[in-house]
């Protein structure tokens, strides 16, 4: 991993994304989002402070345990005065994540508990078919096959 010298207090977008290990095109899509933020050079440039990596660090973090990146910039659009999350402030937002996680979690792991029957099935489009047609809701109002496209 590159070394930036600590009297640099700016990096480029190519020192950022091998420092953060994220892909320019990332960074670029995160800053569009608002959720990390560059100056421009005279010759147009993008500039980053330094604090720029914990915001990308955060950022990649969430996004690994499956938070939506909308939830991430309103978690960041609350810090005081757009300051970087420091380890108080992910205590805090991942303690509020982890019922939205546990929840998906449970979702999941009921998804994967009825795949097995319905590749028995082969046809997703049976009356059990827990995946395709949960609860017969399709068996209800029509008979045959109705879910191919």
């Amino acid at each position: 991993m590159p070394q930036i010298p600590e009297k640099i207090h700016e990096l480029t977008v190519g020192q950022l994304s091998a420092r953060s290990g994220a892909a320019v095109s990332a960074l670029h899509f995160y800053e569009t989002k608002g959720l990390i933020s560059s100056r421009r050079t005279s010759g147009n440039q993008r500039r980053y402070t330094r604090d720029a990596l914990r915001r990308v660090a955060f950022v990649r973090a969430a996004q690994r345990v499956g938070i939506p990146l909308a939830d991430i910039g309103e978690a960041l659009s609350k810090l005081p005065e757009g300051r970087t999350p420091n380890r108080e402030d992910w205590a805090l937002l991942s303690e509020a994540w982890r019922s939205e996680l546990d929840q998906r979690i449970e979702q999941l792991s009921g998804l994967r508990d009825r795949l097995t029957d319905c590749i028995g099935c082969g046809c997703l489009s049976m009356k059990t078919c827990a995946l395709s047609n949960p609860d017969d809701v399709f068996g209800d109002r029509m008979t045959g096959s109705r879910l191919a496209r």
